[in-house]
């Protein structure tokens, strides 16, 4: 981590958060090399050695549910944590209490947490707690990533902590990874018998081959409340959003396509928005950290954008096309699983394949009347379906 991102993830989390994840990080080291792992190593659960005890099923439908959400800490916009809150808020307005019950390797201070929760998802109203005690009184239990599908069975395998157990996947997370034991670990939590709920076709299709488990299914949403259409005419530019420590957004094939695009292309300015990035051989315009709603103008504004994913497709993909600018998204079935949008632009995954899409969506003969045909394809639903259907999933588990 160079200096920048550093001193970036001063400024985000403050020093006495950075200092803890420092020491955390030694204490979960693995062996003499020095493997850091994103788990516990008394979380890590087995399969094969794994006996789960479950809760007699609720007699009715009453009341309302007690639901656990067990997730890492978010920060401010993240995507993977915005998704989940979303389904929280569809729990919430459907008559169920739920909570966030944060698993945090770093030992970091719930209440800061709950501070940057409230900050940034004003919208969920349940309780923050840690994980240790977290779980006690739920009717079900969610978890929303590898680590905390581990947690959340290991942590209720021994007598009386039985729950529900129930796991929202985003992505197959073991992609996320090089063969190697966070890919074996990562994939190992799909077999540790919660019910999984995946969010797409990509990543229900993806758990059904690669480990043989069965998954519910919810469809991808957009939030065309935020992402929609406010600009009717003249555009120029291209955007991508950067996160250069994370393999599968694809930074380095995104900015050496840029870079190329810009040698065709000098008078079309290049945005970039996400975390913190240098060593760029062209002009680039650099933002902060964007709102949605300054986002969404950022998107009226320009006419296409890079949405690279090597696993499942971005969100932004589809935001951008509320917004009227033309994603160009790294060519693959995965990518393709999601967005059946003729007006998403899959590109084959190099500079040059890159660089040749943006150009021609630069070059086209009508830009303003395409990125109106775009944003009058999105769907207009947002995220009631996903928020449906997860909420049938967990009352099904609970009431049988």
């Amino acid at each position: 981590m160079g200096f920048g991102q550093v001193w970036w993830h001063l400024r985000r989390n403050g020093v006495g958060e950075v200092a803890r994840r420092a020491v955390r990080r030694v204490q979960t080291r693995l062996g003499p090399g020095g493997a850091v792992l994103p788990v516990l190593v008394g979380d890590i659960a087995d399969s094969r050695r794994l006996t789960l005890t479950q809760p007699e099923r609720r007699p009715e439908r009453g009341e309302g549910l007690t639901l656990g959400w067990l997730m890492t800490p978010p920060s401010l916009g993240s995507g993977g944590h915005t998704t989940a809150f979303r389904m929280v808020e569809g729990l919430e307005a459907a008559g169920h209490r739920c909570r966030i019950v944060l698993y945090d390797v770093y030992g970091g201070d719930p209440a800061s947490h709950a501070a940057v929760i409230r900050a940034g998802w004003p919208g969920v109203k349940a309780e923050v707690v840690a994980l240790d005690g977290g779980l006690d009184g739920l009717d079900a239990c969610v978890a929303t990533s590898w680590q905390t599908a581990h947690a959340l069975a290991s942590r209720t395998a021994t007598p009386g902590t039985a729950v529900r157990r129930l796991y929202f996947a985003q992505d197959f997370e073991a992609f996320f990874y090089p063969r190697g034991a966070e890919y074996a670990l990562a994939e190992e939590s799909y077999r540790l018998g919660l019910r999984i709920i995946a969010l797409g076709h990509m990543v229900q299709d993806a758990i059904r081959e690669e480990t043989g488990v069965a998954a519910d299914f919810a469809p991808f949403g957009c939030d065309a409340g935020v992402y929609s259409l406010r600009n009717l005419g003249a555009r120029s530019g291209v955007v991508m959003y950067t996160k250069p420590e994370v393999a599968r957004r694809g930074y380095l094939l995104g900015k050496l396509a840029l870079e190329e695009f810009h040698r065709r292309h000098p008078e079309q300015e290049l945005h970039v928005y996400g975390d913190p990035v240098r060593d760029w051989t062209v002009p680039v315009t650099r933002h902060e950290r964007l709102s949605p709603d300054q986002l969404n103008a950022l998107y009226n504004r320009t006419c296409a954008g890079l949405a690279l994913s090597f696993t499942n497709i971005s969100l932004v993909a589809e935001e951008m096309l509320a917004a009227g600018a033309i994603p160009v998204i790294n060519d693959s079935r995965y990518s393709r699983a999601d967005l059946p949008n003729p007006h998403a632009v899959f590109a084959a995954p190099t500079p040059h394949g890159i660089a040749d899409a943006l150009g021609a969506i630069v070059e086209a003969a009508d830009i303003p009347a395409r990125a109106a045909a775009a944003a009058a394809s999105v769907r207009a639903d947002n995220w009631a379906p996903a928020q449906q259907a997860v909420r049938a999933v967990i009352e099904d588990e609970v009431y049988g």
